[in-house]
């Protein structure tokens, strides 16, 4: 394990707004800027010290704001750049930081560059994105986007003229093999640190090297394309740019930066060590447990809660040995945890709290998504019509294209959707759960809002909100903050399957136990020596000691301990 340092952003809680869906203050039907700021007194009850907004930047929305039409503009949907700096100030009166998201694989078709870039071919900005001529009017080869269709689109008045996006036609792949580019983005990432922002997180950067491979490339799918995956990610020279953009960018801010970045265990010491690329990396192992490895997350993985341990215990030993890690259950890109983690009979308060307890005790950064706080659900859509999420859309089809009748598709729609987690923020059990005034919003409320709301779980001392703000506080506690934050991860597998247990110990053995038991009966499990002391659990007692010393752990329990 390395020697421990202590940056400001390992010891902050993270809460990642979606803004299109977290509080609208002008009756449009969509979330804005003075929403959060409305909201900023609840997410400091939260103990949130840090909060995440998905991309808020002018963009036509083809997919969630993350196709960007102007880096410096903020979207008229969201209000005006003077909100977003009065947002800056308020978060900062309240000890809260704000991170953005930085996308830069792509922009949107619309953005200015890109528009140039089709008007004159002999332009400079040709070369600022990835343009290749087809083969006898095909595309250049056959790889297939993350979500699903061709990775090349043609040039319309181009015969024979194609540009390469890894996700929706409307986001083209930036050319990061040219300079140019490069100074254009890192001009723009110090522009929103010099405001006072406490960094980025960074979005699909490994995707910005590329591997150009040209020609009729082996199939991996019904359709006759090729993940194009293998080619863009994590290629050899990507480390040159990405230390290039921390040194002229994120270290003279001491931003905090996390990457969605799935790096190979024996690269990740390059990522967030002393002298890494970030602050942070996502570990993709154990949230996208449910997703095979080709992505066509229309199929079920066959996942198994021994498979979900096995991938938490080597995520926290990895990073640990490399450097920091980020922890979550779920975010705007997955569908929510409870509905994914739990069976459907089970998805009860204890079961939730349990889920809570699992991630946040772990060993890193925690991000909570919107709503998290809550045990907000997934949302059963009777129509493909009803959703929003272009990806979405494109797993249905290829969904079809595999053999599934309509109803299936829907029903994988149902249980992976992204938009799962983009319906409004549950806030109250008023008309549109408090969310906002409209007659219609964007995208459709969750009808358990009427039970299921942030002012009905506010004032309930047993409530899943008010038992995340039991684990916020634990991690600020004077007695356990040094364990919690910066205790060494020690796994206990000598458990049974339903066992989920761990411990996080300082250099002199004082630390803490966490047992998780994820099944729906009791389960005896024995507690290590000394680790006794109750110091939270999502039951109200302790569980029952037998005589043999084991203990047992009720359905779904949760138990945290201390040798202390």
């Amino acid at each position: 394990m390395l020697p421990e340092t202590r940056e400001w952003w390992k010891e902050a809680v993270v809460y990642q707004i979606y803004p299109k869906s977290f509080q609208d203050t002008d009756g449009d039907g969509v979330g804005d800027l003075p929403g959060i700021i409305q909201r900023l007194p609840y997410l400091e009850k939260v103990g949130v010290d840090v909060i995440w907004i998905c991309p808020i930047y002018k963009s036509p929305m083809d997919d969630g704001g993350y196709d960007i039409a102007d880096y410096y503009q903020i979207d008229e949907r969201f209000g005006t750049n003077e909100d977003f700096d009065r947002l800056l100030r308020e978060a900062e009166k309240r000890g809260i930081k704000v991170l953005m998201d930085l996308v830069v694989n792509h922009t949107s078709d619309e953005h200015e560059w890109f528009q140039q870039a089709l008007a004159d071919p002999k332009s400079k900005y040709r070369d600022y994105y990835i343009f290749r001529e087809g083969q006898e009017g095909q595309p250049p080869n056959n790889w297939r986007t993350y979500f699903g269709d061709n990775a090349w689109t043609q040039v319309a008045g181009e015969e024979n003229m194609f540009y390469l996006h890894a996700f929706t036609k409307k986001q083209p792949d930036l050319n990061w093999e040219n300079p140019e580019v490069r100074e254009e983005i890192y001009r723009m990432i110090n522009y929103w640190l010099d405001k006072g922002l406490g960094g980025f997180r960074i979005d699909a950067i490994l995707n910005i090297k590329k591997r150009l491979v040209f020609g009729e490339l082996p199939a991996d799918g019904e359709d006759g394309l090729a993940f194009i995956g293998h080619w863009i990610l994590n290629q050899p020279g990507i480390e040159v740019w990405l230390q290039e953009m921390q040194e002229r960018c994120f270290k003279p801010h001491d931003a905090m930066t996390v990457a969605e970045a799935n790096v190979p265990a024996e690269r990740l010491s390059e990522y967030i060590g002393p002298e890494g690329y970030y602050s942070m990396v996502f570990d993709f192992s154990y949230t996208d447990i449910d997703v095979p490895v080709t992505g066509e997350w229309f199929k079920p993985s066959g996942w198994t809660w021994q498979q979900l341990r096995e991938n938490i215990f080597d995520s926290q030993l990895v990073t640990q040995s490399a450097g920091w890690g980020a922890l979550y259950l779920e975010n705007h890109d997955q569908p929510r945890s409870i509905s994914k983690y739990l069976p459907a009979a089970e998805n009860n308060d204890t079961a939730k709290k349990m889920l809570a307890t699992l991630f946040m005790l772990l060993r890193g950064t925690p991000f909570i998504y919107q709503g998290q706080e809550l045990g907000m659900s997934n949302i059963e859509m009777t129509s493909i019509d009803e959703y929003n999420d272009v990806a979405t859309y494109d797993q249905y089809q290829r969904g079809i294209l595999a053999g599934l009748s309509e109803g299936e598709s829907l029903a994988a729609m149902n249980r992976r959707s992204r938009d799962n987690s983009r319906t409004p923020m549950q806030w109250n059990d008023s008309e549109n759960a408090g969310f906002s005034a409209a007659e219609k919003t964007w995208l459709r409320v969750n009808p358990n809002y009427v039970s299921l709301n942030a002012e009905s779980e506010s004032p309930d001392p047993y409530s899943v909100l008010n038992y995340y703000r039991k684990l916020t506080a634990l991690r600020k506690d004077k007695d356990y903050k040094e364990a919690v934050v910066y205790g060494l991860f020690a796994p206990l597998s000598d458990t049974t399957d339903e066992i989920i247990a761990y411990q996080r110990l300082l250099p002199d053995g004082k630390g803490l136990t966490i047992a998780i038991n994820n099944s729906d009966r009791l389960i005896a499990f024995k507690l290590p020596a000394a680790f006794e002391k109750r110091v939270l659990g999502n039951y109200e007692d302790f569980p029952e000691k037998k005589a043999s010393g084991n203990y047992l752990l009720r359905p779904y329990e949760a138990l945290v301990t201390t040798n202390y």
